[in-house]
């Protein structure tokens, strides 16, 4: 039987594809030999040629790509053309049969040519500053053949220096914007009385008035007309940009200074208006606010340089975005642009190309880390209440690209595949407090003290109790944690003794205004052979189930350490919310890094020859071979005796099998458990790059710890805000509005919600709101909320 089962495999076993063999696609193959083209469907011919018949060649890829055999890109990419290509040579085919793909070398036949005179006059008109346009309608050639020319003859545009000159300030600013005391991109303006309208009358244009230029290279020279008294924003803590602009809708100048260098960032400027889709997301601005973002931002990043989208300006809108839903860059295309502008107050929002420019300049600096660092701190200030218990817990996101990256497990697959894996840490709350990246996709046993480390630099000496599921399980760990001064409360992983049911107690208590009832039996354990005690709370299910919680925290009642063990499940609903509402697993961009091409992998050939050893075993078993009796040689000799005598025909086989599942076994002993990367990964060993996701990530945990904000703000006014609070203030966020300026105010009245006690709780959020004055980012307009009432 395994005689013939060894034909067979020689006979229809896998053979290498020749060196000289192209798969076009499944069934279609490209073979090259002897100066010879032979293309194969399926096995039987489909043309031959030779290899410089170009023809012949042009033919071939018609016939695949017209009878269905291949598509445009495989059969372009086999052939080694592009798919233009190959769209050509259909159109040609098409148009003139076989003939037309032939084409004489050369110029082409009747197509005019440029005398050289001409030439000369080509490349005069273009050092005049002519257009490529009207040097072809002057010539009497297409544009195409101007540009062909130029880059023929070498022609490159020349590039002006630019000066950057101070500016005088306009009288007609911005009345609702403060001046700056440094010249240059923040120049300043003084402010006047506005008109109780929408949008003041706007006064007529006034000229650019050009200084000294000596007076540009003098830092801290201030314009004259400049107020002193408002050189700064309200707090003090950053000057606010001047607008030349007069029209909100039509932001030239300010982009023209921008374009020059002389704008970091562009004044925000409303403009009237009824019913703004999404405007009703300018309510998260407080609550943004609060977590310090800008400031944050600011203090790690600086400025983007000059640039009409500045800092404060592309941070945001890319929060803002993230609470209206526009999960990706490319989601932009969606939206028009001067609708997502007015939620900012500007003319139009940043475009797919310009975010991800913005993304990549702050993911060059290579600050995310420092950035979330500095949020981190501030939220610990803020609720430091709630940090008592710290949540980790890792989240994998899967990568479907092309190159080869470490492989993770995903427990909704089932699988191992490849992915990245990043570990938060969220507070008692279930509120995110910061992220890591591990390295290839490292466990949590190994996180844990890059994460602990982190927790201490936030946090100082205060007692924290790390809070993580079974895979962080590890007694040597414990002792190292508990060690540093931290406590540890965490899932009892592997097998362990059943608790008498009469040790069993019904606990309630009242935690966090929760009122919670568990059948619980409290003990003590000993770990590492009795050198490491804990603390073991068991909860019993009405089915019987035993729920094992290990712990050092011997203060707590029994009640409260299965209520913080539980509220994992915080965590949990905390990923799935962020995957499904943030896109938290969308990659930010696709580039990748180096990574350590020593790094130890698993051997990928245990896995080969343990299926191997696996199916010898079942051959073995299939014959009838004792298992036990392979141990025994006495009882091996008798029963092998009696199976030759019985079997006689399957004897030779289980004989062999025997053998070689011996040998591979040796051989799996003498193979190492884990290897070098680099033996394993054909080509660079590389990784995804982290800084933009980073970012990302960090920007997403912002927008939902402001949405959170909002949701707590709400819930005394909404009787169902534990249900559907956020379901509410998403409504709330992405609902029309109008807008008014009315002086130094910005009113954001929205339209009416599905009914009215959800308008009601909307307009208790606003009045909430209301009472403490909060300015737009970048502005003197203090911001007011109402909700409209309903027709």
């Amino acid at each position: 039987m395994a005689d013939g089962t060894a034909k067979q495999g020689e006979l229809f076993g896998d053979r290498p594809t020749p060196p000289d063999t192209v798969h076009v696609s499944a069934r279609c193959l490209l073979r090259t030999q002897d100066g010879h083209r032979l293309v194969l469907v399926s096995g039987v011919a489909l043309a031959h040629f030779s290899v410089g018949d170009r023809v012949s060649e042009a033919h071939a890829i018609v016939s695949i790509v017209e009878q269905g055999f291949a598509t445009q890109v495989e059969t372009a990419r086999a052939f080694g053309v592009s798919p233009r290509t190959v769209r050509r040579f259909q159109h040609r085919c098409e148009q003139g049969g076989l003939a037309a793909l032939g084409r004489r070398g050369g110029y082409p036949a009747g197509r005019p040519r440029l005398a050289p005179a001409r030439t000369r006059v080509v490349e005069k008109m273009k050092s005049e500053g002519e257009s490529n346009r009207a040097i072809a309608a002057r010539v009497g050639v297409t544009e195409k053949a101007v540009r062909k020319l130029l880059r023929r003859l070498g022609w490159k545009q020349a590039v002006p220096e630019q000066r950057l000159l101070p500016l005088t300030p306009l009288t007609g600013a911005d009345p609702n914007l403060s001046a700056s005391p440094t010249p240059g991109p923040a120049t300043a303006a003084p402010p006047a009385v506005a008109e109780p309208s929408a949008v003041s009358t706007p006064p007529p244009p006034q000229p650019l008035q050009i200084l000294d230029p000596e007076a540009a290279a003098v830092p801290g020279t201030a314009l004259a007309g400049a107020d002193p008294n408002l050189s700064a924003s309200p707090t003090g803590e950053e000057p606010l940009p001047v607008s030349f602009d007069t029209d909100p809708a039509h932001r030239t100048r300010d982009r023209l200074l921008a374009r020059l260098g002389l704008l970091d960032d562009a004044a925000p400027m409303f403009r009237a208006g009824t019913r703004v889709p999404h405007a009703g997301v300018l309510l998260a601005i407080p609550a943004l606010l609060e977590t310090g973002v800008l400031d944050c931002a600011r203090e790690v990043y600086g400025d983007l340089a000059p640039a009409f989208y500045g800092l404060r300006t592309s941070i945001v809108a890319l929060l803002l975005l993230a609470l209206v839903r526009i999960k990706r860059p490319e989601a932009l295309k969606e939206h028009a642009p001067d609708e997502l502008g007015r939620l900012l107050g500007l003319d139009r929002a940043p475009e797919v190309k310009t975010v991800r420019r913005k993304l990549l300049r702050l993911g060059s600096a290579g600050r995310a880390a420092a950035f979330g660092r500095a949020l981190a701190l501030r939220r610990v200030a803020a609720h430091g209440a709630a940090m008592g218990f710290l949540y980790a817990d890792g989240h994998v996101r899967v990568y479907h690209g092309k190159h080869v990256l470490p492989k993770a497990h995903v427990p909704q697959m089932h699988a191992a595949v490849a992915a990245t894996t990043d570990y938060w840490v969220n507070d008692a709350k279930g509120e995110p407090l910061f992220v890591v990246t591990a390295k290839a996709n490292a466990a949590l046993t190994k996180m844990l003290p890059v994460i602990l480390d982190e927790v201490r630099a936030l946090l100082g000496e205060r007692r924290v109790t790390i809070v993580f599921d079974r895979g962080g399980w590890s007694p040597v760990l414990f002792e190292k944690i508990l060690a540093r001064g931290f406590d540890i409360l965490t899932y009892r992983k592997g097998k362990s003794r059943r608790v008498p049911v009469r040790s069993f107690k019904t606990r309630e208590a009242t935690i966090d205004g929760e009122k919670v009832s568990y059948s619980l039996a409290d003990q003590g354990i000993r770990l590492l052979r009795g050198r490491l005690r804990l603390r073991q709370v068991t909860r019993r299910m009405d089915n019987g189930h035993q729920t094992p919680i290990v712990t050092s925290r011997r203060d707590l009642p029994d009640v409260e350490v299965a209520y913080r063990m539980f509220a994992r499940w915080k965590e949990e609903n905390f990923f799935k919310y962020l995957g499904e509402e943030y896109a938290l697993d969308a990659l930010a961009d696709h580039t990748v890094e180096d990574d350590d091409p020593a790094r130890e992998v698993p051997n990928p050939r245990l896995k080969a020859i343990s299926a191997q050893i696996r199916e010898q075993a079942e051959i073995m078993r299939q014959l009838g071979h004792k298992a036990h009796a392979l141990n025994d040689p006495v009882r091996f000799r008798r029963s092998l005796r009696a199976f030759q005598r019985d079997h006689p025909d399957d004897a030779g086989d289980l004989w062999k099998a025997i053998k070689h599942h011996a040998a591979l076994q040796a051989q799996r002993k003498k193979m190492p458990d884990r290897v070098p990367v680099r033996d394993v990964v054909k080509g660079p060993v590389v990784k995804l790059a982290t800084e933009r996701k980073h970012l990302t990530n960090v920007l997403k945990m912002v927008a939902y710890q402001a949405e959170t904000d909002l949701v707590r703000r709400i819930a005394p006014h909404y009787r169902r805000a534990q249900d559907e609070g956020r379901t509410l203030v998403q409504t709330a966020l992405n609902s029309a509005a109008d807008i008014a300026v009315n002086g130094n105010e910005l009113l954001i009245t929205l339209a009416p919600l599905s009914s009215p006690h959800r308008s009601r709780a909307v307009a208790e959020l606003c009045a909430e709101l209301n009472r403490k004055p909060v300015r737009f980012p970048g502005s003197n307009l203090r911001m007011r909320f109402a909700v409209a009432d309903p027709a």
